[in-house]
Parts: C-alpha cells; sequence; structure tokens
C-alpha cells in the first residue's frame, strides 16, 4: 500500500468499505440469533424439541465455571490425566507433586547446571 494513512477514500472505496461492514454485521447478527436459538433449545424441555430427531445436534460449550469430569480410579485415567493428575496425598492430606511437574522441574535444573557449567568454563578460558 503505497497510499498514506491520511489521504481520503474515494466514493467507490467509501461504498465498498460499507457494503463489508454491512455483510460483517448481518453475519454477527445471524450468529447471536443461531447462539439464541440454541440457548432456548437447550433450556426448553426435551420433548417440545424445535429441532426435529433426526437433525444432529450441536454439543454446547463446556462452561467455565464447570469442574472436568476425572475419572475416581487410577485405571481409568489417560495418559495425560496420570501426567498431570496425582493420585496420592502427603500425611497432611497435600496431593503429591504429579509426574509432569517432576518432569519439567528437573528439566529445567539440568538446563541450570549446564548453564552455570558453560559460564565457569567460558570465564577460565576453557570455552572461546
Amino acid at each position: 500500500m503505497s497510499q498514506s494513512d491520511t489521504t481520503p477514500l474515494t466514493d467507490e472505496e467509501r461504498a465498498e468499505l460499507e457494503a463489508l461492514r454491512a455483510e460483517k454485521a448481518r453475519r454477527e447478527r445471524a450468529e447471536l440469533e443461531e447462539l439464541r436459538a440454541e440457548r432456548t433449545e437447550a433450556s426448553a424441555p426435551a420433548h417440545v424439541s424445535a429441532q426435529p430427531a433426526s437433525a444432529p445436534q450441536r454439543r454446547a460449550p463446556r462452561v467455565a465455571d464447570e469442574p472436568p469430569v476425572v475419572p475416581a480410579s487410577p485405571e481409568e485415567r489417560t495418559f495425560g490425566q496420570r501426567m498431570v493428575l496425582s493420585s496420592d496425598e502427603d500425611d497432611d492430606g497435600i496431593p503429591t507433586m504429579p509426574p509432569a511437574q517432576k518432569i519439567v522441574i528437573g528439566i529445567c535444573l539440568l538446563c541450570a547446571v549446564c548453564l552455570a557449567v558453560y559460564v565457569a568454563l567460558s570465564n577460565a578460558g576453557v570455552i572461546g
């Protein structure tokens, strides 16, 4: 764009910009109406649903206040859940550190040791 921001728009550019803004507003209104319709369908009883039974049901997004579903036993957990969630507790009832957190701390400590060795060797003149 070689034009400056201070150059006024031509009538054609202004008309195109207004058309784009109107199209964006129409899309946003349609999306808002769709969300409102989904909300009313979710609050309506199941036997009074506005959609036919053959229409696919959209999954409602998870609300931030809902806690995630965690299986009760460690055997039912996925690999990610086993790495991030701890199943043991200390004597005080505090959950132990999960394995993923231990791995991250170990990697950070290894990097700190490597950095200290590099600085020491470079200051001693061993490394150029």
